[in-house]
C-alpha cells in the first residue's frame, strides 16, 4: 500500500515565503556592515543556515571568510566581524573574549552580533559585564520557523524540551508566539484553536496578546488554515519514548535526521565515502516509504527495482529517434530515481543487521508487553539484563521511564534496585540524570501508600505550578502521576486484534507501532477534531493532570472556505516523533483532512533521555 492522500485533499499553503522572508531579513541584518566581514557561526545554526542561505547567497554580501565559533583561538584579518548566534551565555564570553584580545593588542574593528532566533536580557547583560556592550551593535534574525518539508515546519529548537519541562525556563514562549503570529499574518486567522499543557496554554495567551496588539493587520483575511491544535510534549512522553518502526522515524533513531537531511555511512552507499542526503517528499522513492511499516519497505523497494529495470530494458529495440527520445527525456529521471533506490535499499540493510545484532524483536516485544500491562516481572528482569549487559546507558535509561510511566511510578524496592544496578553499571556521574528524570515525571518512585487523598491532590495542583515554589520533591512528583492505564482504557490505545494485525493495510494509527498501540498524543488530537470541543474529555483530562490545561479559542470565522477546514496545524511544544507524523497522516487520509506540522524539533527516545542527562555523551 503506498501512501497517497485522496484525490480531493486540500491543497497545502505554500511554505516557501518563510525561507525568503528569513533569508531577506538575514541579508538586510548583512548589509548593514557594508563592505568585506568574516562571518563566526554557531555550530547548531549551520545546518538550519544552510538550507536558507547557500554559501554563495553570503559570499554575494561580501562575506569573506566562514568560522565556526568554537573554543580554538581565531585569526581574523578582516577589519568587520559578525557573530550568527544562539543567545547563550557562553557565547557571550566567546565574544567578549575576543573584543577584549582587540582592545589589548589596539586593533579596532567593528563587531556586529546578529541572535537568531530573538535576543535575550541575559545576553546583553553579559556583554556589559565584560565591558563591551557598547562595542558591539546587537540585532535579532526572528527566523524561528524552517520549513522541513512540504508539511513540516521545525522552529530548530532542541533545547526548548530541557529548558522547558526540565527547569522550568519559560523564556521560548515568546519564541513560539511570534511564530504563531507570523503563521496567522500570512497564512490569514486560525478560525479553530485547541490546546493541552501548561506551555500550550502560555503560549496561546502570549499569541493572542500579540494579535490583539497588531489588531487589523489579520481582518479581512480568508483563513488558509481551518484548525489549529497546540499540545505539551509531557502530555504523551510515553509515544516518545517507544522504539520507531515506520521507516521514516527508524531511520531517525538509526542515523540521525538533521535539520531534515541524513549522513548515510560507507556501509549504506556502498562506496568509500559518506553521503549527505535530503529527506523530503521531493525525493520520490522516500515519499512513497516513509510512513510505512518497516516489514513492508523491502518489498516495495525490491517491486520498484523491478520496475526501473523494466524501463531501461525498453531501450533494447528501439531504433536512433526513440532512443534520442529515450535519452533526452527519460534516461535522466531514470538514473535518479535509481540512485536513490540503491540508496535506500542500502540504508534498509543496514537498519536490518543493526537491529539484528541488538535482537531488536525481543525489545519490541518488551516495549509491547510495558504498553499492555502484562508479565511486569519479566519485563523488569529484560531490563535489568540490559544494564548488567551494558547495552547502551541511554537505551537503559529509555526503558527504565517506559516502565516508570506505565506503571504509575516504580514501587520503592524496583527504583532503588533498578538505580543502584544503573549506577553501578554505566558510573556514578549518571547520579544526576536520576534527579532530573524525577523532576520531569519521567521515572518515578511510588510513595509507600501512593494513593492521593484530597488534600494532597489539592496541594500537588498547587505545586505543579513551578512558580508556585518549590515544596519538597516528593509532593511534585505525586503531582506527575501519569495514570497510563487508566487513560489507555478510556482512549482505547491498545487495539483488540483477532487475528493477525495486517500492516500492509493497516486500520488504524496503531499501525505506527506494530498495531499494539496508538500513540496517545494523536488520539488526544482524533477525539477533539470529532468533538470540536472537549466536552465528553473531562475524564482523560482529569487523568491526564490537565483539567485546567485544556481550553479552544479562535476566530470562530463562519465564513471560513470550507477548503481551509479541512487543512490543521499541529504543533507540538518539547519536540514530535516522526511516529506521530506518520500516524496523524495516516488519519488524515482517511478522514479527508490534511495535517500540517509545526514542531520545536524533531524529537526520539534517545534525543529525549539526552536532553534529561548529565553526562554529555
Amino acid at each position: 500500500m503506498a501512501f497517497h492522500h485522496r484525490p480531493d485533499a486540500p491543497e497545502l499553503p505554500d511554505f516557501s515565503m518563510l525561507k525568503r522572508l528569513a533569508r531577506d531579513q538575514l541579508i538586510y541584518l548583512l548589509e548593514q556592515l557594508p563592505g568585506k566581514k568574516d562571518l563566526f557561526i554557531e555550530a547548531d545554526l549551520m545546518s538550519p543556515l544552510d538550507r536558507i542561505a547557500s554559501v554563495s547567497i553570503l559570499k554575494q554580501h561580501e562575506v569573506d571568510k566562514l568560522y565556526k565559533v568554537e573554543n580554538k583561538p581565531v585569526l581574523s584579518s578582516s577589519e568587520q566581524l559578525c557573530f550568527l548566534v544562539r543567545p547563550r551565555i557562553k557565547n557571550m564570553r566567546y565574544i567578549a573574549n575576543l573584543v577584549n584580545a582587540d582592545k589589548l593588542a589596539g586593533r579596532t574593528r567593528k563587531y556586529k552580533v546578529i541572535f537568531s532566533p530573538q535576543k535575550f536580557y541575559a545576553c546583553e547583560m553579559v556583554l556589559e559585564e565584560e565591558g563591551i556592550y557598547g562595542d558591539v551593535s546587537c540585532d535579532e534574525w526572528a527566523f524561528s520557523l524552517l520549513p522541513l518539508d512540504v508539511d513540516l515546519l521545525s522552529m530548530e529548537l532542541p533545547e526548548f524540551f530541557r529548558d522547558y519541562f526540565l527547569e522550568g525556563d519559560q523564556r521560548w514562549i515568546n519564541t513560539v508566539a511570534q511564530a504563531l503570529h507570523l503563521l496567522s499574518t500570512l497564512y490569514g486567522p486560525f478560525p479553530n484553536c485547541y490546546g493541552i499543557g501548561r506551555c500550550a496554554k502560555m503560549s496561546h495567551e502570549l499569541w493572542r496578546n500579540l494579535e490583539e496588539e497588531e489588531d487589523g493587520e489579520t481582518k479581512g483575511r480568508k483563513p488558509e488554515i481551518g484548525h489549529i491544535f497546540l499540545l505539551d510534549r509531557d502530555v504523551d512522553f510515553v509515544t516518545a519514548l517507544c522504539s520507531q518502526v515506520v521507516y521514516e522515524g527508524l531511520v531517525d533513531d538509526t542515523f540521525r535526521i538533521k535539520c531534515g537531511s541524513v549522513d548515510f555511512g560507507p556501509e549504506v552507499t556502498s562506496s568509500d565515502r559518506s553521503l549527505k542526503v535530503l529527506l523530503n517528499a521531493d525525493d520520490k522513492v522516500f515519499h512513497e516509504i516513509r510512513n510505512e511499516h518497516f516489514s513492508n519497505v523491502f518489498g516495495f523497494l525490491s517491486q520498484k527495482a523491478r520496475n526501473l529495470q523494466a524501463q531501461y530494458d525498453r531501450r533494447r529495440g528501439m531504433d536512433i529517434k526513440q532512443m534520442k527520445n529515450f535519452v533526452s527525456q527519460e534516461l535522466k529521471g531514470l538514473k535518479q530515481e535509481h540512485r536513490l533506490l540503491s540508496l535506500h535499499i542500502g540504508a534498509c540493510e543496514s537498519i536490518m543487521k543493526k537491529k539484528t545484532k541488538q535482537n531488536f524483536q525481543e525489545l519490541i516485544k518488551t516495549e509491547h508487553a510495558l504498553l499492555e500491562g502484562f508479565s511486569i516481572r519479566d519485563s523488569t528482569s529484560y531490563i535489568e539484563e540490559h544494564i548488567d549487559r551494558q547495552v547502551s546507558p541511554i537505551e537503559s535509561l529509555r526503558l527504565m521511564c517506559l516502565l516508570s510511566i506505565t506503571e504509575n511510578g516504580l514501587i520503592p524496592k524496583d527504583y532503588r534496585s533498578l538505580k543502584t544496578q544503573y549506577l553501578q553499571s554505566y558510573g556514578s556521574e549518571h547520579l544526576l540524570t536520576f534527579s532530573n528524570l524525577r523532576r520531569a515525571g519521567l521515572l518515578t518512585e511510588q510513595a509507600p501508600g501512593d494513593t492521593l487523598t484530597a488534600v494532597e491532590s489539592k496541594v500537588s495542583k498547587l505545586v505543579t505550578d513551578k512558580a508556585a515554589g518549590k515544596i519538597t520533591d516528593a509532593f511534585s512528583s505525586l503531582a506527575k502521576r501519569s495514570n497510563f492505564r487508566a487513560i489507555s482504557k478510556k482512549l482505547n490505545l491498545i487495539p483488540r486484534v483477532d487475528g493477525e494485525y495486517d500492516l500492509k493495510v493497516p486500520r488504524d494509527m496503531a499501525y505506527v507501532f506494530s498495531g499494539a498501540y496508538v500513540p496517545l498524543s494523536c488520539r488526544v488530537i482524533e477525539q477533539v477534531l470529532e468533538r470540536r470541543s472537549w466536552q465528553g474529555l473531562e475524564e482523560v483530562l482529569r487523568l491526564l493532570n490537565c483539567s485546567e490545561l485544556a481550553f479552544t479559542g479562535g476566530t470562530k470565522d463562519d465564513k471560513a472556505p470550507s477548503e481551509s477546514l479541512r487543512l490543521i496545524l499541529v504543533v507540538f511544544l518539547g519536540g514530535c516523533t516522526f511516529s506521530e507524523i506518520s500516524a496523524l497522516r495516516f488519519l488524515g487520509r482517511e478522514k479527508g483532512f490534511r495535517f500540517i506540522f509545526l514542531t520545536t524539533a524533531i524529537t526520539n527516545s534517545a534525543r529525549l533521555m539526552e536532553a534529561m542527562s548529565e553526562v554529555k555523551a
